[in-house]
């Protein structure tokens, strides 16, 4: 069995593609290695992964025509795909919009188109985000919640992909799970993220900014909580003899942690104090994100363990070990 992984050199992507090599899966990655972010920490995950040899990594855009036909016909035998690759955050959605629509809604179009053609293909999971919610007040988000009212063009193109994978489900018989991501955080994390952020202006004893005047939660989910999820997922196909084999899951750690709380962990851990600033709420921005986990227990047996106050000294230890700091 191979599973295709998009998105390969990304945060989630690295940890996943190396869980599915560790349980003995062949993985075919894909990445673009676009400059959103510092790509030498990208190129630093791939040479984790690239170290196996069941590992087969392709450098190329998704969303561009026939680059995904040629992978395939290079790699034959793919029976699942984890589609991962997109363009990432809320703020930057703002300044570049076309980078989203093209990544987001294009290249999402074109891994179905490959995914309704692979005949031996038995499940496409693929990410959405805890940003579809918007300015929804019900806590904690359910997956029966309204998504019709996104507050960021980022959010925009995510519901776009549920809707787009929920008609292919329903025209093709594709078996497809969307997977909404709450605030992911870990070794190997993007720098665009708080958590890295935070821990990195410490470091360089620099201040911090606290949107929202410092009245902001999240709720943060360890990276391997995160996989774990993945994995069971992956491994539970919707029922192709339904209507519409598709589903929606959460992925979140059930709780809604106070930035500032996250900030004293980190204070700790580096024994440094932060210099904070506040600022008003960022445009796209939401106060708080809360998943209610039931239905993905209940269904894949998803289960988080990792509370902050083990997963913030973990990130900590990494980036000190990453930049010799």
């Amino acid at each position: 069995m191979t599973v295709l992984v998009t998105g390969a050199a990304g945060f989630i992507g690295f940890h996943v593609s190396r869980a599915l090599l560790a349980r003995g899966e062949a993985v075919v990655g894909i990445d673009n290695l676009n400059d959103y972010y510092d790509v030498r920490l990208k190129e630093a995950r791939l040479a984790e992964l690239t170290s196996v040899d069941r590992f087969a990594f392709e450098r190329g855009d998704v969303a561009e025509d026939g680059v995904l036909l040629a992978l395939a016909l290079k790699h034959p035998g793919i029976t699942r795909i984890v589609h991962l690759a997109a363009q990432a955050g809320v703020r930057y959605s703002i300044q570049n919009p076309g980078a989203y629509i093209h990544a987001n809604v294009q290249g999402h179009y074109m891994v179905l188109e490959l995914a309704r053609r692979l005949e031996e293909l038995d499940h496409l999971v693929y990410a959405s985000s805890s940003s579809v919610y918007g300015g929804n007040a019900k806590r904690p988000f359910s997956v029966g919640d309204r998504v019709d009212r996104p507050v960021s063009l980022y959010a925009a193109t995510k519901c776009s992909a549920e809707l787009i994978s929920y008609a292919y489900s329903h025209l093709f018989g594709l078996p497809a799970t969307g997977l909404r991501f709450f605030t992911v955080y870990g070794p190997w994390g993007r720098p665009d993220m708080a958590m890295y952020i935070f821990t990195k202006a410490m470091f360089e004893d620099r201040p911090i900014q606290l949107f929202n005047h410092g009245n902001m939660r999240r709720d943060f989910t360890y990276i391997d909580d995160i996989v774990d999820g993945v994995l069971a997922c992956l491994d539970r196909p919707p029922d192709r003899h339904h209507d519409a084999p598709h589903r929606l899951y959460n992925l979140g750690n059930h709780r809604a942690e106070e930035l500032r709380r996250v900030v004293s962990l980190i204070e700790r851990e580096t024994n440094r104090q932060a210099k904070i600033e506040l600022a008003p709420m960022q445009p796209g921005d939401v106060p708080e994100t809360f998943a209610d986990i039931e239905a993905t227990t209940r269904d894949i047996g998803f289960a988080p363990r990792t509370s902050i106050d083990e997963g913030v000294p973990r990130f900590v230890e990494w980036y000190r070990a990453f930049h010799g700091v």
